[in-house]
């Protein structure tokens, strides 16, 4: 090879390479929430516009949801009058299903002379309307029909007369954004880029195997034990042949609150729930103001007419099963 060949050959640039640290990962798996027009009749029974199942993941989805469903069901089963005709706990139960399904069902239990003796819950996440009866139904494999005096209370949809579906869905989404930025955060620390960097090398390296060592020393600082510390060695290296480049951490951070607190502000919209009643802790020097009024607020525009709502079960029964008093502050 002549000595202007070479020359060519030494200061032709060698070629880039690139390679990921890590592979994607899914953040947020598991049923869709399937929504329809209508409740599709299905052989012995209407299947739910809205899926129950969908809803009951979605119901541990994030703290500001399930929080809120739990200081309305809360707050009513503290107003409601002890009654001989149904238990604490069946009550509590049909609650929590009104507000997290739009559906509360009872089983009523009469005596010969059509007495109401007890209220018994039945799960509205396994309850189906057939055409003349109710269905229980954990699986298609699993059903027992219930001809008997079925309560049933719906949260009304426009969409269609035979299910209630939950006022919340409108926030759904917002409720699963909240879940899923979370999901994130937790992968991106337990994955160990939190502290990512892009390691920028120009220098020229001879060994093709000390690329190879490099590159496995980067994967290997991952995942367990991450933070460790990288020693490499150039021996005749330029100053700015290898760069450290951090990969931008604070508008990283400034979306994940952001994305946290809309969505979080979105939920409570849905569920028209004070902050102060949350436990939310504000961030501005003034704070929220007077939680006693924000209570006696939400007492009369939200508790008073679930409270009416839960009457019906009097008026479907034809017995006083019902009464709750006013909300009272101590």
């Amino acid at each position: 090879m002549t000595d202007e060949a070479t020359a060519e050959a030494t200061s032709a640039p060698a070629p880039a390479e690139a390679f990921a640290f890590g592979d994607p990962e899914p953040v947020l798996e598991g049923g869709q929430i399937q929504e329809l027009s209508e409740a599709i009749w299905m052989g012995r029974w209407y299947d739910p516009p809205v899926s129950p199942d969908g809803l009951y993941r979605a119901y541990r989805s994030n703290p500001h949801h399930s929080s809120a469903i739990q200081v309305k069901r809360n707050i009513l089963m503290s107003c409601w009058r002890p009654s001989n005709l149904i238990g604490r706990g069946d009550l509590s139960r049909a609650i929590l299903d009104y507000l997290v399904y739009g559906n509360l069902f009872l089983w009523v239990q009469r005596a010969l002379s059509g007495r109401v003796q007890r209220l018994r819950w039945l799960p509205a996440r396994y309850m189906r309307v057939g055409s003349e009866s109710y269905w229980y139904a954990p699986s298609w494999l699993e059903y027992i029909e219930y001809e008997g005096d079925i309560v049933h209370i719906q949260e009304p949809d426009p969409g269609q007369e035979i299910y209630g579906v939950p006022e919340y869905l409108a926030a759904l989404q917002s409720a699963l954004l909240n879940e899923a930025a979370t999901l994130f955060r937790r992968k991106y620390y337990l994955n160990g880029s939190h502290a990512g960097f892009i390691m920028y090398l120009t220098d020229a390296i001879q060994q093709e195997d000390d690329i190879d060592n490099i590159r496995q020393a980067l994967r290997d600082s991952k995942g367990p034990g991450n933070f460790r510390n990288l020693f490499l060695y150039a021996p005749g290296g330029k100053k700015d042949g290898l760069q450290i480049i951090p990969v931008s951490e604070v508008q990283a951070k400034d979306e994940f609150f952001n994305v946290k607190n809309i969505s979080r502000d979105d939920v409570l919209a849905a569920h028209r729930i004070p902050p102060q009643l949350m436990g939310i802790v504000p961030t501005n020097t003034a704070g929220f103001g007077d939680a006693e009024k924000a209570a006696k607020v939400f007492a009369r525009n939200e508790l008073q007419p679930l409270q009416a709502r839960l009457a019906e079960v009097n008026d479907q029964v034809g017995a006083n099963v019902l009464t709750f008093d006013s909300y009272q502050m101590e």
